[in-house]
């Protein structure tokens, strides 16, 4: 009886340990306003070079709806300007809130001339 009370007391330290993790990394992470107070419009590429991003931090597209969208686009799209891939994530929202996940995000806006007008970011993250 005793053996099996203290194998719920590991499996529980365990759980709470978990729980603390996870709510250190959540509080860690970041907001950034892609081009500050700016928002998201032409020449906003640079705009990440003197920051460090962190897996976990959120990116806020700050634009008038219907103005510009935001789409997450693979290395690809990015050099392109295009929609790579097809089935890339679109948002519209004028407020877009995206969680940067590790490698590299790439943001486009496929407004026609837009992207080739430096409305595009690419961030590496760690």
């Amino acid at each position: 009886m005793a053996e099996g009370r203290g194998r719920v007391m590991v499996a529980m330290v365990v759980l709470c340990l978990l729980v603390v993790t996870f709510q250190c990394e959540v509080a860690l992470a970041t907001t950034y306003v892609v081009g500050n107070d700016n928002g998201w419009t032409f020449n906003v590429a640079g705009w990440e070079n003197d920051k460090n991003f962190n897996a976990g931090d959120v990116l806020v597209f700050n634009y008038p709806q219907g103005a510009h969208n935001v789409v997450a686009v693979n290395k690809e799209g990015y050099d392109g300007c295009s929609t790579t891939p097809s089935d890339a994530k679109v948002y519209t929202s004028g407020n877009d809130q995206i969680t940067l996940v590790k490698g590299f995000n790439n943001f486009i806006c496929s407004y026609s001339g837009h992207c080739d007008s430096g409305m595009k970011i690419q961030i590496s993250v760690s």
